[in-house]
């Protein structure tokens, strides 16, 4: 079977000897999304290895091991070897956030389940958060989490976020950069704000990097409910 791409229970099987791309146009087609470029990700088999690679300009993607114990920011111009036999990728294009799964049966690694907790609970490296702060980021993936099969979801707004808290806006944006920080104090790529990069990429990639290594999961979720 060698690799297959899932996308919206729509399966594809990339050819070996042939450039597979994914993005608005291409191979798999993914949405006619103005936000998402027209080739944004490919697949490629070089000597026997299948690598990913970045070939926009402008978003960046969030791969990891279905597991989510390994997880990695997969930046323009970046590419990355297909070493596990199932890869979770998450990408958002505006207000819109996509999954898909690479199954790859040719997996030159397969990660040890001795010492993995099922809670979700372990991420990459110790990451403690306050019970409002993980509130605080299943406002914003609830949507994905309770996709409930589909591969398409939106990122809420701060404002539709804090108003899902019914938290002030002033402490929503407090704690959302307190959040950011203690995950790039951790190593965590692509929250920390600078030129050029919009609130609206540091919100997606929170959610991406919280929902692909289990740093909340959907059971979590009752924590947004309010207590009786």
């Amino acid at each position: 079977m060698g690799i297959q791409v899932e996308f919206c229970g729509e399966w594809f099987t990339p050819d070996p000897a042939c450039l597979f791309e994914i993005g608005r146009d291409g191979n798999l087609q993914v949405d006619g999304n103005p936000y998402l470029h027209r080739r944004f990700l490919t697949l490629e088999c070089i000597d026997g290895m299948w690598w990913l690679a970045n070939v926009g300009s402008q978003l960046s993607a969030t791969v990891s091991d279905v597991t989510g114990a390994l997880q990695a920011w997969l930046a323009p111009g970046a590419r990355l070897p297909m070493v596990f036999g199932d890869t979770s990728v998450l990408f958002t294009a505006g207000p819109t956030t996509y999954e898909m799964a690479i199954v790859n049966d040719e997996a030159a690694f397969a990660m040890s389940e001795v010492g993995r907790a099922e809670s979700g609970e372990t991420t990459i490296g110790p990451v403690t958060l306050t019970p409002s702060q993980k509130q605080l980021i299943l406002a914003l993936a609830e949507p994905l989490l309770r996709r409930e099969g589909t591969s398409v979801s939106s990122i809420p707004s701060s404002k539709e976020a804090a108003a899902r808290l019914g938290w002030e806006q002033t402490r929503f944006n407090r704690k959302l950069d307190n959040v950011c920080d203690k995950l790039d104090r951790r190593g965590v790529r692509g929250l920390r704000g600078g030129v050029g990069q919009l609130a609206v990429n540091r919100r997606a990639r929170l959610v991406e990097h919280a929902v692909a290594t289990r740093l909340v999961v959907a059971g979590d979720l009752v924590l947004l409910d309010p207590v009786e």
